[in-house]
């Protein structure tokens, strides 16, 4: 029914504007009495068999949202209700800001992916902690963290701690995004150095906290092999928690939609062999030496299998929650289940 009716109809209208109509939708239907619960039947599977406990926290299944959907934490505890196991907020910059200018998300129906030119927009830091204070559900909540557009590199350091410090009391893991393509010179941070650099001043912070938090690092699929080795090497010289392949590619190979010229991160079936390959090569480069959680492509259970059978120990849905629905998250959770 989603596919024939539901998707249907949304895909007539612009892909933001329906966007922030879903949304207001199902924040106004979670309202009524009894529509919680009965989303719960119908998407979540509960099975002690389906937890994961990874990083010190205990996920009750492998499926989450992955960041970008929910930036400015407006849903997390609706989205529980749908059967994910954890939710990724953001990205989170310091101060507000609007992103790029509109139109910035494209529909590619032919190959089943968007892509997206968004820039990072999101009502700030300090709006997000006070929307997640409120947070009435256990579900487990990644905070996501950027820098500002107008933030010089030479300064993002300074962006990320103001996200790590503020957003600490009220998330369970950080990720760490330099791989967006969608703010200037940003992906220059995952160069060795700054990144190495970035990275240790994090953990460093952190380790003053009694608690210290998982902290993982989000990656781009367009990174070579001499690249994902340093990877390997900085996870290993930090002692972050763990990595998030992949964000979004700006390959354009194979595409047939008439919207595939696009500027921005291409997302969704593209994507999906190559995240899987940066998966197996990382769990496989490293010997399994750090949790992998698997983003990129993910339509059906054989997607999502694929990603953990390659090395993932957990995955996360975005465009093909659009494209498949809500009952992605149900059918991944029965196919673990059996």
């Amino acid at each position: 029914m989603y596919k024939s009716v539901v998707r249907k109809f949304l895909f007539q209208f612009d892909p933001e504007k329906i966007h922030h109509f879903t949304f207001s939708t199902i924040k106004t239907l979670m309202k009524i009495p009894l529509v919680p619960s009965i989303t719960r039947n119908l998407f979540s599977v509960e099975n002690p068999v389906l937890e994961k406990n990874l990083f010190g926290l205990k996920f009750k299944n492998s499926v989450g949202l992955a960041a970008g959907f929910d930036k400015n934490a407006l849903l997390f505890d609706e989205f529980a209700n749908y059967g994910f196991g954890f939710v990724e907020i953001g990205t989170v910059t310091p101060k507000p800001q609007p992103g790029n200018p509109k139109k910035r998300i494209f529909r590619l129906r032919e190959d089943e992916a968007l892509i997206n030119r968004m820039g990072f927009n999101n009502d700030g830091v300090d709006v997000v902690v006070e929307r997640l204070k409120k947070k009435r559900s256990n579900i487990i909540i990644g905070g996501n963290i950027g820098k500002n557009k107008v933030t010089p590199n030479e300064r993002a350091i300074d962006d990320y701690l103001i996200c790590f410090e503020k957003l600490f009391e009220v998330v369970d893991y950080f990720v760490v995004n330099v791989s967006s393509p969608n703010t200037p010179n940003l992906r220059a941070l995952q160069d060795k150095e700054p990144l190495t650099e970035l990275l240790q001043t994090l953990q460093d912070a952190n380790h003053q906290k009694k608690q210290p938090k998982p902290i993982l690092l989000k990656i781009a699929p367009d990174l070579t092999d001499d690249q994902l080795k340093d990877i390997i090497d900085i996870v290993s010289s930090t002692k972050i928690a763990g990595v998030i392949a992949t964000n979004t590619t700006i390959s354009r190979e194979g595409l047939e939609s008439e919207h595939k010229d696009e500027t921005g991160g291409l997302s969704g079936k593209p994507v999906k062999e190559r995240s899987t390959e940066v998966i197996r090569y990382l769990a496989d480069k490293s010997n399994k030496a750090f949790p992998i959680i698997g983003v990129g492509g993910i339509h059906s259970e054989e997607d999502a299998k694929e990603k953990l059978e390659a090395g993932a120990d957990l995955v996360q849905l975005y465009t093909g929650f659009i494209y498949e629905g809500p009952g992605l998250v149900k059918r991944i959770n029965k196919s673990l289940l059996n």
